[in-house]
């Protein structure tokens, strides 16, 4: 709106420009051919004046005072040439100096004769000054060319400037004030627009698959957003249906893979078992004096087996279990300390700034994360030369920072995006739920975990834990 109107006064003011000029080109036009018919008859009425010259008349017989006389009444330079350009009178009283000025160019003579009009007019600058310059034949009374009128005509359009610089004044201010109002107009059209807008913007950024997502309720507004409100609250409800289809997929997923998982590792002790079975069903005696000894023998394999499978169903069950809220103030430097004791190598370390920094959390999860990283860290360290393992607790304004670092054989590169996955191990043994548990239980309470390592150099975990 703001544009069109600029456009618009840019447009009328180049337009008024142009108007002005072409119609001060056209006076001056039209004021040149008037002054100069009039200069001829003056003239034509003083050779008809010298009687005495009915039947020759010459311009040249006209004085001098006649020639100024005529000029001044006008108010224009005369120039007064015979047929063959050469100087005859004149008004201009440095031209009878000038030898140069004396004769008219032979390219004008030849105009005059070709011309129907018998008249040029050229564009000359004088002092800076743009002038006219028109030569015209001078007829006597039986319509016969006697002798060429050159009149010198200085163009000055300085009514006409004022005038123009008067209209410009009046038509900005016009246009100042119309576009001071529409303006005003535009800033509240706009804000009325974009309030509606900046309303669905500002609730699809709030939009999210995971969380419930508000409907707009729109009272007032145009057709175009009432149809926008439309579309949106219409994706909010297939996206409220997507997301709980996804995540009872996710849920079925994530409970096959486990099922999966349980199986597959219930049933690794289970082979041993069955052939322990019936291997000692083969070849049990129970008239064996030894008899005694092979069925305890027996006894401890099934037993070994057993507890391997109560070790799966607990790590199942500790990574399947979501931390309690049992939250209380504790001495963090107490409880991480303690638990880094559990641990009797020497060469595991313990260090603190503060000997008390306390944080809302919970005692026992905490105890199991700090077990957990440190046993990580230890079996790192099979076959290293002076293996070392360093448990830091720094003091930060914002939170605690843990920090469990060895100087082990590292992981690899290709590796790092899985370490936090469940299942994933690098281990012999084991089932890749120890990092995942951590990772749960540390984020259940706020925080955060990550770690650098680099290979056959060591590896450092890091958790944040805030303090409130």
């Amino acid at each position: 709106m703001l544009l069109v109107i600029l456009i618009a006064s840019v447009l009328i003011i180049s337009v008024a420009i142009f108007q002005y000029r072409e119609q001060a080109k056209d006076y001056h036009k039209g004021r040149l051919e008037r002054k100069e018919n009039a200069i001829k008859r003056d003239i034509t009425y003083q050779l008809e004046s010298l009687t005495f010259l009915l039947e020759s008349q010459n311009p040249s017989l006209i004085t001098q005072k006649k020639i100024n006389e005529i000029s001044k009444v006008h108010k224009l330079k005369i120039i007064l040439f015979d047929l063959k350009g050469k100087l005859l009178k004149t008004s201009i009283t440095d031209l009878s100096k000038d030898t140069d000025k004396k004769a008219v160019d032979n390219s004008i003579l030849e105009i005059l004769k070709t011309n129907n009009k018998h008249r040029v007019v050229n564009d000359k600058i004088f002092n800076g000054d743009k002038y006219k310059s028109s030569y015209s034949y001078i007829y006597n009374e039986k319509s016969e060319p006697i002798g060429i009128l050159n009149i010198p005509y200085l163009a000055k359009s300085d009514f006409y400037q004022k005038e123009l610089n008067e209209f410009l004044k009046r038509i900005s201010l016009v246009f100042l004030f119309v576009f001071f109002i529409a303006s005003i107009v535009a800033y509240f059209l706009s804000r009325y627009i974009t309030h509606s807008i900046k309303t669905v913007i500002d609730k699809m950024k709030q939009t999210q698959l995971n969380k419930h997502n508000e409907k707009i309720e729109l009272k007032k507004g145009s057709e175009e957003i009432h149809n926008l409100v439309e579309a949106y609250n219409s994706m909010i409800d297939q996206l409220q249906e997507s997301a709980v289809k996804l995540a009872q997929s996710e849920r079925e997923q994530a409970w096959r893979e486990m099922a999966r998982q349980v199986a597959h590792e219930i049933k690794n002790p289970l082979t041993p078992m069955r052939l322990s079975i019936q291997s000692f069903q083969r070849r049990f005696d129970p008239t064996d004096k030894d008899a005694k000894n092979k069925i305890s023998e027996f006894s401890q394999t099934l037993i070994q087996q057993i507890d391997t499978m109560t070790s799966i169903a607990s790590a199942f069950s500790d990574f399947a279990k979501m931390p309690s809220t049992k939250k209380e103030i504790i001495n963090i430097v107490k409880v991480v300390k303690h638990a880094v004791e559990i641990f009797s190598e020497s060469y595991i370390s313990f260090f603190s700034q503060k000997e008390n920094i306390s944080v809302y959390s919970d005692k026992t999860q905490l105890v199991r994360v700090i077990t957990n990283l440190v046993t990580n860290a230890n079996q790192a360290l099979t076959a290293i030369e002076n293996p070392k393992i360093e448990v830091h607790i720094k003091d930060r304004s914002t939170h605690v920072e843990i920090s469990v670092a060895d100087n082990g054989k590292g992981i690899d590169d290709t590796v790092k995006d899985k370490v936090f996955e469940p299942k994933f191990t690098t281990k012999t043994s084991g089932m890749g739920l120890g990092l995942p548990m951590v990772k749960n239980i540390i984020e259940a309470y706020g925080g955060s975990i990550h770690f650098i390592s680099e290979l056959n150099k060591g590896t450092v975990f890091t958790i944040k834990l805030p303090k409130n």
